[in-house]
This record gives C-alpha cells, sequence and structure tokens, in this order.
C-alpha cells in the first residue's frame, strides 16, 4: 500500500514556476524524553511569535458550535478511522490513537460558481506514521502546505497565501475529466522515525491564530481548562502570516481576483514554560565625515515577537534602544546614532511575557559590523583581467578590503587612498562566476561578476 505521506507535486504537466523567499519559521521543538500519552510524539512545537502548541488530542468541544449527532465539534483535529482509532473511546497508544493527529491547522475555501474556481486550502504541522497506521518507532512529523483547484481554463494562476505565493502554468490537458488543474501537497521534514526536527524548515510558521481567540475549553476527561489559538469549527478571520498575507488569494486569466481572509484553524495552547524566541538578523554601522563631527548610526534587525512583544538593544556604547514593530509580523528594527568606538557584541533583549504568561525573557547577540558594497565586478575575457571595486559603510577609519572567490580561495586586497577600493588581476584561465569582498570590519558582500569581451 502506497504512503499516505507520498509527496504529490502536481497533475499531470502542472509546473511551479515560482516561490515567495524563505522565512524564519518554527522556532523549536520539544527535544524530548518523548511520552506513550502522546504517541511518542514530541510534546510541542514553538514558533518565531512565541507561542507554543501541544500535540492536539484533547476532546474539549467547542462551545460556540454545537456538535452533529456522530460528529463532535472538537477542539482538536481528531479524525476517525474505522478499525484504527474510535473517537468515542478513550486515546490509547498503539491500539486506539489517531494515524494523524496535528500541533495545527489552518483550513480556507474560495468556491465562485460564476467563474468555475473552486479552491481548497490546508497548512498544518501534522504527526503521523510510515506504515499509516500506529506503530511504535514508526513515527514521523512534517509541516505540509496543500492547494487543491479547479480551474476553467488554462493559463498562468498565481495562488497568494499566508505562508507563500504559488505560481502554475496550467494546460487544457490539466483541465476536465473531473481532475483538479492544481492539485499540490509539499511536505516538509519527514525524516527517521522519531526525529522532529525536519517540520521546523517546513513552510508553516509563525502559527496563524484567530483575532478572536484564544478560546477557552474544559477537556472532559481531565476536567481541566485548556486554551485555543482558534476554533476549528469556525472560519475566522486570523492574523500571523510572516508577510502579512492574512488571506487567500487566487488570480487567473480573464481577470479572475478571488480572496478570502477566513481560515478554520486548530491548535493546543501549551503549558510549558519557553524563552522568548529571538532570532538576530543585522548589527551593522556607518560612519562618515560631517560638518560638526562624524556623523554615524548603528542599525539592528531581528526577529521576535509582534507586540505586545518588547524588543531593545544596548548599542555599541551601552545606551538602550527601543525597537519598532509596524506589521504585526515580528520583524523588529532600532538605530543608534551614537559613534561606535569599538566593535563589540550588540545585545538584544525581547520579552513576550504581556502576551503569553508562560514566556520568559530572552537575550541574544551578534557582532557589529560594517556594510560592504561591490560597485563593480567585471572580467575580461580578452585580456583575462578581473576588475573589482567595493567600498564600506566605515567612511572614516576605511577599514582594509580583501577579494575572495565564492568558494573562499583567496584573489587579493583592494587599494586606493578615497573610500572605493579597487582591484586589478589577472585570472585565468576561466573567469570567476562570484566574488566576495570582506572588510576588516567584518562587513561583506557577494556579487556576479559581469563577463565582457
Amino acid at each position: 500500500m502506497p504512503s499516505k505521506l507520498t509527496t504529490a507535486t502536481a497533475t499531470l504537466s502542472l509546473l511551479a514556476l515560482a516561490t515567495q523567499s524563505a522565512h524564519a519559521v518554527l522556532y523549536a521543538v520539544d527535544p524530548g524524553p518523548y511520552l506513550p500519552e502522546n504517541g511518542s510524539f514530541a510534546a510541542w512545537y514553538q514558533d518565531t511569535h512565541g507561542r507554543v502548541l501541544d500535540l492536539c488530542l484533547s476532546k474539549a468541544l467547542s462551545s460556540r458550535v454545537p456538535g452533529a449527532p456522530g460528529a463532535p465539534s472538537y477542539m482538536c483535529s481528531l479524525l476517525p478511522t474505522p478499525g484504527v482509532f474510535d473517537d468515542a473511546q478513550p486515546i490509547v497508544f498503539p491500539t486506539n490513537f489517531p494515524d494523524e493527529a496535528f500541533w495545527f491547522t489552518a483550513d480556507a475555501a474560495i468556491t465562485d460558481a460564476a467563474s468555475g474556481i473552486d479552491l481548497g486550502y490546508g497548512a498544518a504541522i501534522e504527526a503521523a506514521f510510515n506504515v499509516e497506521e500506529p506503530r511504535e518507532g514508526d513515527q514521523v512529523s512534517f509541516a505540509r502546505i496543500r492547494i487543491r483547484v479547479d480551474v476553467p481554463t488554462p493559463g498562468i494562476y498565481t495562488v497568494t497565501h499566508p505562508y507563500g505565493v504559488e505560481v502554475y502554468e496550467i494546460t487544457a490537458a490539466n483541465i476536465g475529466d473531473g481532475r483538479r488543474a492544481i492539485n499540490m501537497t509539499r511536505d516538509i521534514g519527514i525524516g527517521a522515525p522519531k526525529t522532529y526536527t525536519g517540520a521546523l524548515g517546513g513552510d508553516i510558521g509563525p502559527f496563524l491564530r484567530s483575532v478572536n481567540g484564544p478560546y477557552t475549553e474544559t477537556n472532559p476527561v481531565t476536567q481541566q481548562s485548556e486554551r485555543y489559538i482558534g476554533d476549528p469549527n469556525l472560519e475566522e478571520a486570523v492574523t500571523g502570516s510572516p508577510y502579512g498575507t492574512n488571506y487567500v488569494r487566487i488570480e487567473g486569466p480573464n481577470g479572475i481576483d478571488l480572496r478570502t481572509n477566513l481560515f478554520a484553524v486548530s491548535g493546543k495552547l501549551s503549558t510549558v514554560t519557553r524563552p522568548t524566541p529571538v532570532i538576530m538578523q543585522r548589527a551593522t554601522y556607518s560612519r562618515q565625515p560631517g560638518s560638526n563631527g562624524v556623523v554615524a548610526q548603528q542599525d539592528v534587525f531581528a526577529l521576535a515577537p509582534p507586540p505586545p512583544g518588547t524588543a531593545k538593544f544596548a548599542d555599541s556604547l551601552g545606551e538602550n534602544v527601543d525597537m519598532l514593530e509596524s506589521t504585526a509580523t515580528g520583524n523588529w528594527y532600532g538605530q543608534s546614532a551614537n559613534n561606535p568606538t569599538a566593535l563589540v557584541d550588540i545585545s538584544l533583549t525581547a520579552d513576550n511575557q504581556a502576551a503569553i504568561a508562560t514566556s520568559t525573557p530572552t537575550t541574544a547577540s551578534l557582532r557589529l559590523k560594517d556594510q560592504v558594497q561591490i560597485q563593480r565586478a567585471e572580467y575580461s575575457l580578452n585580456s583575462g583581467q578581473l576588475i573589482v571595486q567595493a567600498s564600506s559603510s566605515d567612511q572614516t577609519a576605511l577599514p582594509a578590503l580583501t577579494a575572495d572567490f565564492d568558494h573562499g580561495a583567496p584573489i587579493g586586497p583592494l587599494t586606493g587612498d578615497g573610500v572605493l577600493k579597487t582591484l586589478s588581476t589577472g585570472i585565468s584561465p576561466l573567469p570567476p562566476a562570484r566574488v566576495k569582498v570582506t572588510s576588516a570590519n567584518g562587513g561583506t558582500d557577494i556579487e556576479e561578476v559581469v563577463i565582457l569581451p
């Protein structure tokens, strides 16, 4: 029997043309030990906004949506499977355990009879088994994006969703006979059994969450209160997209342009105490002579939970600077006008306790560096000469600049009395594809070499 974990990317000649650039996704996963009550899966995943979600196995019911007979309105995505998992019985591994369980799900749909578009979208962090049925030693997890669409005509279709942009070229052969012209499932993270770190590098993260949540319900087994980032029995507006695209949109031929911002979301908030996530992305400085002395600035960029979380850094002189975040995506920026007298580690502290009581403040550091900009990288086939010109953002100290091949072998120093430094040297028998220029003060830049006659 084929495994349900096989990743299907296309139907017939469907071609995915482009996706949005990568982003920081999930932040951490439970390192173990892995307990039988969780099916020996990781107990939790944490995203870069600080939210920690448990593997959702609770039978708590929605107080907002009454369940139909035989179909309880669970707050977790518990999927009964005849002969494998009976949701009316206690969950016991492996004799009565879901063959698919989830830390997180987000589903959306667009159906438009006038245009012929019928779209289904799903994002999830899933727990499953390589042999499809619960068995010890066969546990895997993965991050999933699934997009399935019936489309009316051939052409280019663009699907924008909370975790990226997908572009598909649909031919006439893809349409008709009940086939979904777009049928894409991307599972990232399936590795060795009971290895759960692979999903950290998938497309999911941060977790989408209802703008109306979190919701509190009672677990009927433990009688304890539990909190959820959404109610999978409802379709609601969400927040949490790393790009600010908290919707699904499809654009296509003949003016097709449809979207929805309503999602059914599931995820059980953990009670585990975790450090506030913080990823320092950049700490750079620039300075130049001014009419009243040196004009300088220090720029710091980081990923951390959005407000009500906070972030601040101590600049090279030890002065505290409050950082700003304006898009609710967790991208923070701060600037100091102090002239760095020494290139030291910049210390940044992020705190998410105002949003998540079980989080603790975190401090991270990154070395302050200048910025290097390559203005020219050219190679002449006739002469065999390579010319590289570059400058540093430090226009007062004018740190030494050195050129290297992109694989690390040295080429030589750039020289000159001014801000712009130059290297001209013979390279044979073939030109380099790229060159890298490194400053003595830590900055780097890589540029593709322009090939001339």
